[in-house]
């Protein structure tokens, strides 16, 4: 039974077909196109940009916070009821608008009282003085004494001094008059009411009416290092107008306004290392508020016709060398090269290359992880003519 069973098993072996392995070249053609990013040929798909010629400036960055350049707590100078409030929160104002009243009758009929008075001594005076006038006519034909005469004169001296009393009283009177009518001492926007309609107001309350805060223009102060402080104070004591960017907290990436540096603080504060700057902003739309926190870029220098390439082609290698991978576009097949690079100043997403390539150069900015000098490449983003290389 068993000699039967081996002999029906090696027929099916040796006369049933048997089924193809995949080919070597399908195998290999399937590897290489779903590792390392390749095409069937083995080139590896990588992005390249071209190296240009641009300007790049050299920037320093700092945290700074938005402070006015005027903020005025507007207070009433004399005691009385507040009669009308005319500007609404968060009013823009101007220099000299009329914002709140005060009951001015008390100071008016003070005032009438005061005139009436000096009236009354200016009668006295004007009698004085043609007494005097007589007694000099009377003293020159020696029909009184000079006692008498010096008397009137001194009276009249004493007259004239009440009248400047009165007038004094007058003009303070007036003047409080005018108090009961307070405006605008800067132009800024209002802040929010202190003080409602009705209430009695006074002279000595510490809290104020309301707050103006001049919003335009508007200054941001921020703080760098002590060891860049040198080509600042250069370019300001030549008299450049260096410019400064705010961005919002969250980065370098969305810009508020842009301004000029003003002024530097007079000492660096010892325990951070830091000096304090002011930089003005027109803040024409109002994107600046005070007291918030922004980003400050200060543009010390701006260099011309620099090589430019995007940050992402820039490699480090072993003892911090920087390199990138230039693409031979003119071979056939497209290979790269690594090239070492010397790097200059970073702005943003490109960088300055002062020395390795020139511009024109393509640079692989993407799939770098996948390549080694002279791998051969195909440019997902270029022209692939010549064979698709």
């Amino acid at each position: 039974m068993v000699p039967i069973l081996l002999i029906a098993a090696a027929v099916v072996y040796f006369y049933l077909p048997k089924s193809a392995p995949a080919s070597t070249e399908q195998t290999a053609g399937s590897s290489k196109h779903g590792r390392g990013g390749g095409d069937a040929g083995g080139k590896i798909r990588v992005v390249g940009a071209a190296a240009t010629k641009g300007d790049v400036g050299t920037y320093l960055t700092g945290l700074g916070s938005v402070t006015p350049l005027n903020t005025v707590t507007v207070k009433t100078r004399v005691d009385g009821q507040l009669m009308k409030v005319l500007f609404l929160e968060g009013q823009m104002v101007k220099e000299g608008d009329l914002l709140v009243q005060i009951d001015s009758r008390p100071y008016e009929a003070q005032l009438a009282q005061f005139k009436a008075q000096k009236e009354h001594d200016q009668a006295l005076l004007d009698n004085a003085k043609i007494d005097l006038n007589r007694y000099q006519t009377l003293w020159k034909q020696d029909s009184i004494p000079q006692q008498q005469l010096a008397t009137q004169d001194a009276l009249v001296k004493q007259d004239q001094g009440t009248v400047d009393s009165d007038q004094a009283q007058i003009d303070a009177t007036q003047l409080n008059v005018t108090y009961c009518n307070i405006t605008a001492p800067i132009s800024g926007r209002v802040g929010l009411r202190l003080v409602d309609q009705g209430n009695q107001v006074h002279a000595a309350d510490t809290s104020g009416l309301l707050v103006i805060t001049q919003i335009q223009p508007i200054t941001v102060i921020f703080t760098i290092p002590e060891d860049s402080l040198p080509p600042v104070l250069s370019k300001l004591n030549a008299g450049e107008k260096l410019q400064v960017e705010a961005f919002d907290r969250s980065g370098m990436t969305k810009k508020i306004a842009e301004g000029s540096l003003l002024t530097t603080d007079n000492q660096i504060d010892p325990t951070t290392g830091t000096l304090k700057l002011k930089a003005l902003f027109p803040n024409d739309d109002n994107a600046l508020f005070p007291n918030q926190f922004v980003n400050v870029r200060l543009l010390v220098e701006m260099k011309h016709d620099a090589t430019l390439v995007p940050m992402a082609a820039i490699q480090h290698g072993a003892q911090n060398s920087t390199f990138v991978y230039i693409v031979d576009t003119g071979a056939t097949p497209r290979t790269v090269k690594m090239q070492n690079v010397t790097v200059g100043t970073i702005d943003g997403d490109n960088a300055e290359i002062t020395s390795g390539i020139s511009p024109g150069d393509t640079v692989v900015v993407d799939g770098v992880d996948k390549l080694q000098n002279g791998s051969q490449v195909v440019l997902a983003n270029g022209d692939n003519s010549n064979g698709g290389n």
